[in-house]
């Protein structure tokens, strides 16, 4: 197995970099998938068991001005390789004043993915080179198949989300009052977000949000003004509200009722799907 990539674009350095602070706000533990086309960061946890579930996906082409990667075989040319995330985001802490950043797959006593970041000191001094090896855990192929892009139930309602910094907050209020929280939206573009206690019942109510293109059947089969309601736990809401960082193009929230909120998240040449199941 062999994988080399570099940047030398400041705004695809930069790009990066956002996403890498993303991905360690949101899982602790990742895989990296990569291949010769796309790099994928996953968090597999088990929804059955209430962990999140997390699918993200980058274009390399768009990122990587060189890009050279072998895999396990000729018909299985892919990598799967385990770290954790706050590694490769402090690792990329250096790069605001970099000319270029290196990335390869390395042997140093143990597995390694080693970042390189060639630093513009001034304009008289000579460049500075720093590097961080990233211990990492290669993930043999007889469990990849526990790894791969999520089957996306068919929503009951799919609405875009008001502003996530704005949602965010009205949700670190509601942290403070109870641990849970129902989401409720319809296909009139109203998206309720309620908490509900022996002592207080507060909502907090968007409207004139919109709706995506119906894409099931359940979908067009509903009342415009019907709510579908799923009941999370705040924490897990606010960790993926807390870690967007990539400003999004399009952001959907999709509920299936009574068992999963997912997230779409898009922005430029990042996509994020983010699973949280229903409470039980």
């Amino acid at each position: 197995m062999k994988f080399r990539a570099k940047i030398v674009d400041a705004a695809c350095l930069n790009h990066f970099t956002r996403v890498s602070n993303m991905i360690a706000k949101l899982a602790k533990i990742c895989t990296l998938r990569i291949r010769p086309d796309k790099l994928n960061f996953i968090l597999s946890d088990k929804l059955a068991s209430g962990g999140v579930s997390m699918w993200c996906e980058l274009e390399q082409e768009n990122f990587f001005s060189e890009f050279q990667m072998e895999g396990v075989s000729a018909d299985n040319n892919e990598i799967y390789l385990e770290l954790t995330s706050e590694n490769l985001s402090r690792a990329l802490k250096t790069v605001q004043n970099a000319r270029t950043l290196k990335i390869k797959l390395t042997n140093k006593y143990f597995p390694c993915l080693t970042v390189s970041v060639e630093l513009q000191l001034s304009v008289s001094s000579s460049n500075r080179i720093v590097t961080h090896d990233i211990p990492i855990n290669i993930i043999p192929r007889k469990l990849w198949k526990d790894l791969q892009e999520p089957l996306v139930p068919d929503s009951d309602v799919s609405i875009y989300l008001p502003v996530l910094k704005t949602m965010k907050n009205i949700v670190e209020k509601m942290k403070n009052i109870s641990n849970h929280l129902v989401i409720e939206a319809n296909l009139n573009g109203e998206l309720n977000l309620k908490i509900e206690t022996e002592l207080v019942c507060v909502t907090t109510h968007f409207k004139g949000l919109g709706n995506p293109p119906l894409a099931s059947q359940s979908c067009r089969d509903r009342s415009p003004g019907e709510l579908t309601e799923v009941h999370i736990e705040i924490k897990k809401l606010l960790q993926f509200l807390a870690g967007q960082q990539v400003n999004p193009t399009k952001a959907v929230c999709n509920l299936v009722k009574n068992r999963i909120v997912y997230f779409d998240l898009l922005h430029e040449d990042v996509s994020l799907q983010y699973f949280i199941p229903a409470l039980s």
